[in-house]
């Protein structure tokens, strides 16, 4: 178990980074508590299957309601309910263009979570 601070002010910094292209994080005791809540919620809104595809068609480009239906072969109304959920935890942004509204990805980072995460899987259905 963890103790969690309210601020962040006495941070010491892990000796080895997690990956070569990316900086040693600080340790999980010293993050604040409504940080650790936000990427709780933010994980919680990545956790569905359907969320996950959508993520990964909006890596490749941006798009419509319409053209994720298609892709993904699930009902208009499932794929707008999910777009609801991304875009209310900040993954996803939607742009009207007339009648449509484009959706896009907030930025790269989330992406990341989701493609390493399939890709952590993917690795283990190997063994």
């Amino acid at each position: 178990m963890f103790a969690v601070t309210s601020d962040a002010t006495s941070s010491p910094e892990l000796t080895t980074p997690h990956s070569a292209d990316r900086p040693a994080l600080t340790r999980a005791e010293s993050r604040p508590v409504h940080t650790l809540s936000a990427a709780g919620d933010l994980l919680r809104a990545l956790a569905a299957p359907v969320r996950i595809a959508i993520v990964l068609e909006l890596r490749e480009h941006d798009r419509c309601v319409h053209e994720l239906v298609e892709s993904l072969g699930v009902a208009q109304p499932l794929i707008s309910q999910h777009l609801r959920v991304l875009k209310s935890a900040g993954v996803v942004n939607g742009e009207r263009h007339g009648r449509e509204v484009v959706y896009r990805l907030v930025d790269e980072h989330l992406s990341h979570i989701v493609v390493d995460a399939v890709a952590h899987v993917e690795e283990g259905a190997g063994k």
